[in-house]
């Protein structure tokens, strides 16, 4: 089923209220465990499905949030969990026993089995975990990306990336138009190629504990450049401080599976009223992981500047002419 729709709707989400977790990381897991439900849900209903079953590791943020997102989408689909069922842990206590029972049975074994470590992708990002990385003195250069380049490997020469903001939305990336599944690919294609993706972070998670990450999502990081000009614009100081803590409060909704929650739907109300008027075009270059604001063209609601453009050269003029004046009388 093609959810690419789905997730690029809830990644203009992620950067329309910045909802980001420790460290600055995008939350791309967390939303598509909302996506992977709320896109499966009609379909399992109307196959007759009874149950949904996931094989995420018992006592994990993933085991969380497909249980509340059932328990939210789909409330009449009972969720089984086998890394947290006493008879299966017990037929499968580790990778040995689980490993024997495919071989025996005669089931494709993912390539990828065997290894210590774990990859999850979608659209709009990708996270990297691995016993590896756990190890806080571990570089992170030790790490395969799986879109991006480092900074050291992109073009040598500058690229140019024009950004259109309508309502507070993303609406064209270079000429993509404004389907976000064509604008989000472009702005990935840009940023991977530019080395314009990394958040390395020790994040705290769902379970209590904390767990180190690494995590590509070079098109928000991209577009964030620009949303971020694009909100100093627009946004006057009281409005810009009280969209960072709603900001907060969505992106530990997003990471705890709490986004269909009451509070959730507040922030993201308030947030609507704060940002839905603004807009505008920005122009950035990008070069070897270092994105620059070249130029800003704003539409809609603008908070005045008022220094050298409104009067502030002026006040200077007269205070140094009234000091001279001041020195000669002497």
């Amino acid at each position: 089923m093609d959810l690419r729709p789905a997730i690029a709707a809830v990644a203009s989400d992620l950067l329309r209220y910045r909802a980001r977790h420790d460290g600055g990381y995008w939350n791309t897991t967390g939303a598509s465990r909302l996506v992977l439900v709320s896109g499966l849900a009609p379909l399992m209903r109307a196959d007759g499905c009874r149950a949904l079953a996931h094989g995420c590791v018992g006592g994990g943020n993933d085991q969380r949030r497909f249980a509340r997102y059932g328990v939210q989408v789909a409330p009449e689909l009972p969720v089984i969990e086998p890394w947290t069922n006493p008879q299966a842990l017990e037929r499968f206590p580790g990778r040995k026993a689980m490993l024997e029972a495919v071989v025996e049975h005669g089931l494709p074994l993912d390539p990828g089995s065997g290894a210590e470590r774990s990859t999850d992708g979608n659209l709009a990002g990708v996270s990297h975990e691995s016993a590896e990385l756990e190890d806080l003195e571990t570089p992170v250069t030790r790490l395969d990306p799986r879109w991006s380049r480092w900074p050291e490997q992109a073009p040598a020469e500058p690229e140019t990336v024009t950004v259109v903001f309508r309502d507070g939305r993303v609406t064209d990336v270079n000429g993509s138009g404004p389907d976000p599944v064509e604008w989000m690919a472009r702005a990935n294609e840009i940023g991977a190629r530019n080395g314009v993706w990394l958040r390395d972070v020790v994040e705290r998670r769902i379970i209590g504990t904390v767990c180190r990450g690494v995590y590509e999502a070079p098109g928000l990081e991209l577009l964030d450049r620009a949303w971020t000009r694009i909100l100093q614009a627009g946004l006057d100081a009281e409005g810009r401080e009280l969209y960072a803590r709603l900001g907060a409060v969505l992106g530990a909704a997003m990471y705890e599976a709490r986004w269909l929650d009451p509070a959730a739907h507040a922030a993201r109300d308030a947030i609507d009223r704060l940002v839905g008027e603004i807009g505008g075009t920005v122009t950035l270059s990008v070069h070897r992981g270092v994105v620059r604001v070249e130029r800003t063209r704003v539409a809609g609601r603008v908070v005045q500047q008022t220094r050298f453009g409104s009067g502030g050269n002026r006040w200077s003029q007269e205070a140094a002419v009234w000091t001279r004046k001041e020195d000669s009388d002497a």
